[in-house]
């Protein structure tokens, strides 16, 4: 039994064992720190860039978001808007940023799944780059001029630009963005030609539409529903396939006869690739806990006819690469390339 225990302190002693054992009891005692490390995030204030002009419908989501991750991690989160490029320059900051879960992406679909897709020369990948954590809403678009328009429905602006190529105007958020995509479809399906003026959001482009300096837009429902409710604006139909909620009494661009229409798009929060998991899943759960919130949904579905999304971080990456099939189709399609 002697020669037993000795043997056994030998094989103690050994370096071998003493490097298996010191390995194992660091594991052991560093689990409560690294589950502590988790529990306490965030540590101090997060940055959540949006890569758009503030006022617009991405920024409007953003501050929503923003309040509710504030008041329910107990930890402010900054909204930062860093427009141009059609979102570019805003993503790529992120996608350069420290994957610590201090600095977050909301951001519409363009960045992401249209700028990638115009041959577009980007310092990011939509794939590589980032860490999904949610697709948040899915929005669409209404066609809309002044309350003092002449303009009273969609044959009449086909009709002024049959009469006058290229001299009715229509704004977006940019090259490629949402509204861009909607007013070449439009032309394309009509058989003619407007004139594109790109801003660097969507607020530019509304002031510069209720100044009289455009004739129409396609305007997110968030910014657009108010404005209408308002007497502001005047609506002639909405993008997608189906109708809004919100303005439920307006046809969809198909059922007014312009056969094939259908634009809607997405957006998402996003986190620097390499995002710690633990990290990437709270934040989903925050993103979830805000889409529930009475505020939020009033704001973003009964008044600005957006839909709820909230979806898992696995399927915003399918969706972002199903994406960017769809769009280099459309993109082709319309004859649309980057400038």
């Amino acid at each position: 039994m002697t020669k037993i225990y000795e043997r056994v302190m030998i094989i103690m002693k050994t370096k071998l064992f003493q490097g298996v054992f010191v390995g194992l009891w660091t594991l052991l005692v560093g689990l409560p720190f690294l589950a502590s490390a988790q529990k306490t995030y965030p540590e101090k204030a997060i940055r959540m860039v949006v890569p758009y002009v503030a006022g617009g419908a991405a920024d409007i989501t953003a501050r929503l978001i923003a309040q509710s991750f504030s008041e329910s991690m107990g930890q402010s989160v900054v909204v930062e808007n860093k427009p141009g490029a059609n979102g570019s320059i805003g993503t790529e900051l992120v996608a350069k940023s420290a994957p610590d879960g201090y600095t977050l992406l909301l951001t519409a679909s363009g960045p992401l799944v249209v700028n990638p897709s115009m041959g577009k020369k980007l310092n990011y990948d939509p794939i590589k780059d980032f860490a999904p954590i949610s697709s948040v809403i899915s929005y669409q678009y209404a066609v809309v001029v002044t309350a003092t328009s002449p303009l009273q429905n969609l044959n009449e602006i086909v009709s002024e630009a049959k009469l006058k190529p290229k001299q009715i105007s229509y704004g977006s958020t940019g090259i490629g963005g949402g509204g861009h995509l909607a007013g070449e479809l439009f032309a394309l399906i009509a058989g003619v030609e407007m004139t594109h003026v790109p801003y660097k959001g969507a607020a530019p482009a509304l002031a510069d539409l209720l100044g009289g300096h455009l004739s129409f837009t396609f305007e997110p429902l968030v910014t657009a529903v108010p404005l209408i409710k308002a007497g502001k604006l005047k609506a002639f139909a909405v993008s997608a396939s189906n109708r809004s909620k919100a303005l439920a009494q307006l046809p969809t661009m198909q059922e007014a006869g312009f056969k094939g229409f259908n634009i809607a798009q997405f957006q998402g929060l996003l986190a620097p690739a390499g995002t710690d998991s633990m990290i990437i899943a709270r934040l989903h759960n925050e993103v979830v806990k805000a889409l529930r919130s009475p505020g939020t949904v009033k704001r973003l579905v009964d008044d600005g006819g957006n839909e709820i999304i909230g979806s898992s971080p696995k399927d915003f990456s399918t969706q972002i690469q199903n994406e960017l099939k769809m769009y280099a189709k459309l993109l082709q399609d319309a004859k649309i390339q980057a400038e």
